[in-house]
């Protein structure tokens, strides 16, 4: 999987990829509606390229970590943003293998877990998400109507029911919306975002 995503970052640009976003407007609206404090802990998995830490920073938060298991990925987000990427945390990792040292606030992820195909796979993910998420969690996939497939790969699409039973030990569901992304090549993805608070949540800060 490493390999796979390594050459995809290093043999394409953001306009040759399908999951390319000037503005993450949902994530932004869905982040907005927690009202966080400027110091909350937000980790963005499979965060690879996405603009999503540029307008964080923008706003000044100033606790934000980027996990994927692309270094190539990281590298490029880090030249783009110059010397704000020294306020980021860049973390290169299989989110399967991912040992957060951090509870965090906001645990978002657009398009990462929809790649998880099997049981072990979606299990172990929840279970770092539940350990490591003291706040919301926010989740974007490709819904029932959207893409079987990814970048050559396999997908696990997902519907509000199927979504919420996955996360339902450890979180209570919020809210769920779907979007039409259209991707670089005037193409539409319908995606599935869910987000989630924790129930073991701390009050935050505000």
């Amino acid at each position: 999987m490493k390999e796979h995503w390594e050459k995809v970052y290093e043999t394409k640009e953001p306009h040759q990829v399908s999951w390319t976003q000037e503005v993450p407007r949902i994530s932004l609206d869905i982040i907005h509606a927690f009202n966080l404090p400027k110091n909350a802990q937000i980790i963005d998995i499979g965060g690879g390229e996405s603009k999503l830490v540029d307008f964080l920073l923008e706003e000044g938060f100033e606790n934000i970590t980027v996990l994927d298991i692309s270094e190539k990925a990281l590298e490029k987000a880090i030249k783009r943003l110059g010397p704000k990427s020294e306020k980021v945390k860049w973390i290169v990792s299989d989110i399967t293998d991912f040992h957060p040292e951090t509870a965090y606030d906001v645990w978002h992820d657009r398009a990462a877990f929809h790649f998880l195909t099997t049981a072990p796979q979606i299990n172990k993910y929840i279970d770092i998400a539940r350990a490591a998420v003291k706040g919301y969690l926010v989740i974007g996939t490709f819904s029932d109507n959207g893409p079987k497939k990814c970048s050559g790969l396999e997908i696990k699409q997902y519907n509000e029911a199927k979504l919420q039973e996955q996360f339902a030990i450890g979180f209570d569901k919020i809210s769920c919306i779907t979007e039409d992304h259209i991707t670089p090549f005037q193409t539409s993805q319908n995606f599935l975002f869910c987000s989630f608070k924790s129930k073991q949540s701390v009050e935050l800060g505000h």
